[in-house]
């Protein structure tokens, strides 16, 4: 789990790591999600990160000038990524989203609203704290994407409410 304390480089392996965790998360919920809505926004969250995990991949390979691409592919394929960004561990999501068996588009909403608070505050945490400046700009530009996250779920939330 990310702690602030990493260097460059194993801050981006952290962050990837987590991010693949919610990406893993997103896509069991959209697969397992009753309502279309709910899959649907699930769908998208699992989409967004996994583009989190490309720019933090490219970010990865711009700094060590390492082209070995499928060398990091396979690290991807087969690296565990047991937490979420919000620091909750993948099964416990899983076993939280069984029980509700989400059925409705404002328990999915909730849930994700849950995560992507958690993981923008873990964000911002670290773009303040972390020992490497680089990496606080990385940590910072994560913060930001996972706003637009919950900039995107609140829209969502108020137009579930109107309906």
């Amino acid at each position: 789990m990310v702690t602030g304390k990493e260097d460059l480089l194993q801050a981006l392996i952290e962050a990837y790591l987590v991010e693949k965790g919610t990406m893993e998360f997103y896509s069991y919920a959209s697969e397992n999600a009753l309502n279309p809505e709910a899959k649907k926004m699930f769908g998208n969250l699992s989409g967004w990160e996994g583009r989190h995990m490309e720019y933090i991949r490219f970010l990865y390979h711009s700094v060590t000038q390492d082209l070995d691409l499928k060398g990091f592919e396979e690290f991807s394929r087969m690296a565990d990524a047991p937490f979420t960004e919000a620091g909750i561990p993948v099964k416990d999501m899983e076993t939280q989203f069984e029980e509700h068996k989400f059925i409705d588009d404002m328990g999915a909403l909730i849930m994700a609203l849950e995560v992507d608070g958690k993981a923008y505050a873990l964000y911002s945490r670290l773009s303040k704290s972390a020992a490497d400046a680089n990496a606080r700009v990385v940590f910072k530009e994560m913060m930001e994407q996972e706003a637009r996250h919950i900039e995107y779920l609140k829209k969502l939330r108020i137009k579930l409410s109107e309906t």
